[in-house]
C-alpha cells in the first residue's frame, strides 16, 4: 500500500483515516508498554493493585483516623478507593501522555506518523492497571456490602470515557509544552501532588459549600470521582451541576490541548 504524504491546509483537522491508516502502529505502541511496564518484575501486574491498596491503607491512617476527615457516612477505607481508581487512571495516564514525545524522540524525529497517537496509546495502557485495581474494589463493595445503583451501572463507564477524554486532553498540552520547555517535567509531579488535594478523593464535596462547588467543577476530575463514589456504591444522589461542570471543562481541557499540539506538532523533529 502506498502512502501519500500531503501538507495539510487545516493544520487543526484531524485526520481520522490517517489514524486508521497506522492502527497497527497504535497496537504495536500500547501492546510494547503493556509489556514494558511489568518487564522484568518479580510480581507482575499485581503492582496495578499494590499502588492504590496501599495508597488507601496510608489515607486511611493518617487521614480517616488521625485528621478524622469526614466520608458521609462511609467506611474510609471503600470510601477513598472508589476515588483512588479514578485518580490513579488520571494521574498516570497523565503523566505517561505528557511523557511520551521525549520518550519516543526516535521514531518522532526518524519517521512520519499521525504523533497523537503516542499520548492515546499511553493512556490506553493504563486501563488495564484499573480494570485490575477495579477487581479489588469489587471486593470491598461485597465486604462492606455495598451495591452499585442502577444509573451507578450506566454511568461508571460513562465516567471512564470522562477520565480519559480529561486525561489526553491535559497530557496533549503538557506533552507539548515539554518538547519545547523541558521544566514541564519537573512541574508535573508536583503539579499532579498539589491536584489530588483539590479533587475530591480523601474528602467529600459535602465539605464544601455550595456556593464554591462550581470552582471545584473547573477540576474535571472532581465531579468525575465524586459521581463515581455516589454511583457505585449507592450512596445518596450524583450531583449533576458539578458532574456538568466538570464535563465542560474536560470539554475546553481537551480542545485547548488538542489545537496547542496540532499548532506545535509540525515543529517537534526539529526541537526534540
Amino acid at each position: 500500500m502506498e502512502l501519500i504524504i500531503r501538507p495539510k491546509n487545516k493544520w487543526w483537522r484531524l485526520d481520522w483515516r490517517e489514524i486508521w491508516l497506522f492502527r497497527d502502529l497504535f497496537y504495536f505502541l500500547t501492546w510494547r508498554d503493556v509489556k514494558v511496564k511489568y518487564k522484568q518484575t518479580v510480581v507482575g501486574a499485581v503492582w496495578a493493585i499494590f499502588q492504590p491498596f496501599v495508597t488507601m491503607i496510608v489515607f486511611t491512617i493518617f487521614f480517616g483516623k488521625f485528621a478524622k476527615m469526614p466520608s458521609d457516612g462511609v467506611p474510609y477505607p471503600i470510601f477513598v478507593y472508589a476515588g483512588l481508581v479514578f485518580w490513579i487512571l488520571f494521574s498516570s495516564g497523565l503523566s505517561h501522555a505528557s511523557n511520551t514525545f521525549m520518550e519516543n524522540e526516535r521514531i518522532v524525529t526518524k519517521i512520519y506518523f499521525p504523533r497523537i497517537i503516542l499520548p492515546i496509546s499511553s493512556i490506553i495502557t493504563n486501563i488495564v492497571d484499573f480494570v485490575i485495581a477495579s477487581i479489588i474494589l469489587v471486593g470491598m463493595l461485597i465486604y462492606y456490602h455495598y451495591t452499585p445503583s442502577l444509573i451507578g451501572i450506566f454511568l461508571f463507564p460513562v465516567l471512564v470515557v470522562m477520565t480519559i477524554f480529561s486525561t489526553l486532553g491535559i497530557g496533549l498540552l503538557f506533552g507539548s509544552l515539554n518538547v519545547k520547555y523541558r521544566d514541564v517535567r519537573f512541574i508535573l509531579p508536583f503539579f499532579i501532588q498539589l491536584l489530588i488535594f483539590m479533587t475530591p478523593v480523601i474528602y467529600p464535596v459535602s465539605i464544601i459549600s455550595e456556593r464554591f462547588r462550581w470552582i471545584l467543577g473547573l477540576n474535571p476530575m472532581a465531579g468525575i470521582i465524586d459521581s463515581a463514589r455516589v454511583s457505585i456504591l449507592g450512596i445518596g444522589q450524583v450531583d449533576w451541576q458539578l458532574l456538568g461542570i466538570s464535563a465542560i471543562s474536560m470539554v475546553v481541557y481537551c480542545l485547548l490541548g488538542y489545537f496547542y499540539f496540532r499548532k506545535v506538532e509540525r515543529y517537534f523533529a526539529d526541537v526534540i
